[in-house]
């Protein structure tokens, strides 16, 4: 008798079971509902940010025609389709949550805002198109 459970223990502990076999698939994004909005807040990994090369800057006062203004670089303005305007802002690694932007003028590879995210706000220069995609999974 003990050298039967002695045998089914070697061979569970040898073999786990089928369901200790299969890999877990990880899902690259995940969109979370914000609560009392329109927006979600998309999460990716972190070899999903890596693969979409997401990059970043954060909403400054720059001296524009004279005066300081409040900018982000013009790589992190995304019209939608009906040509509102809007940025990824990113409150914590690896989080994008769409944030309405109201652009004065473009100068250069700045965006000059009349509104928009607070100094020091994260946002994302490259990928957000991407992050729009996931947020309303186009290609699903």
């Amino acid at each position: 008798m003990v050298i039967a459970v002695l045998s089914v223990a070697a061979w569970v502990l040898g073999h786990g079971s089928a369901e200790a076999d299969t890999p877990t698939k990880t899902e690259p994004a995940k969109v979370e509902h914000l609560e009392n909005s329109e927006l979600s807040r998309v999460i990716l990994t972190q070899r999903a940010a890596e693969r979409l090369a997401i990059e970043t800057a954060d909403v400054h006062d720059e001296q524009v025609g004279g005066a300081p203004r409040k900018v982000i670089p013009y790589a992190a303005v995304l019209y939608d389709a009906q040509g509102a305007t809007w940025t990824y802002t990113s409150p914590e690694p690896l989080v994008y949550i769409r944030h309405s932007i109201t652009v004065e003028r473009i100068e250069g590879n700045l965006a000059v805002l009349s509104d928009g995210p607070d100094n020091g706000v994260t946002v994302v220069t490259v990928g957000a198109a991407e992050l729009y995609g996931t947020e309303y999974g186009v290609g699903h």
